[in-house]
């Protein structure tokens, strides 16, 4: 199923087709999905992943895709995706470092919402 990551403006910022390897849509891969978290593939982590909204280690929201449940902030109107480039070539998968301890989840927009989906 493919997945599209809108910020807080409704940009539409990266997406999968695998439920798995992450894109912008310039084609270049950026993060990889593993259980509720979404990974550099340096192996840093990166955001918690679940029920739709991408959240940063503080809980707060900095993407949404299309199934994202209520539990979040208002979401904006989504705007019009872009061509998707040709895919680069995935880089090799460093190892993931330990995942910090999972915060509450909370209502408000991250701070790193914005054009980059790596940080």
């Amino acid at each position: 199923m493919e997945l599209t990551f809108y910020n807080k403006e409704g940009k539409p910022i990266a997406y999968t087709e695998d439920e798995i390897n992450i894109f912008l849509f310039n084609g270049k891969p950026v993060a990889y999905i593993y259980g509720d978290s979404i990974y550099s593939y340096e192996g840093k982590h990166l955001y918690w992943f679940e029920d739709g909204w991408v959240r940063d280690h503080e809980g707060k929201c900095v993407f949404f895709t299309e199934n994202a449940s209520w539990i979040g902030p208002i979401k904006p109107i989504k705007r019009i995706k872009p061509i998707k480039m040709t895919k680069q070539i995935i880089p090799i998968k460093g190892i993931r470092e330990i995942k910090p301890i999972k915060p509450s989840k909370r209502i408000i927009w991250s701070d790193i919402s914005g054009e980059n989906f790596v940080y």
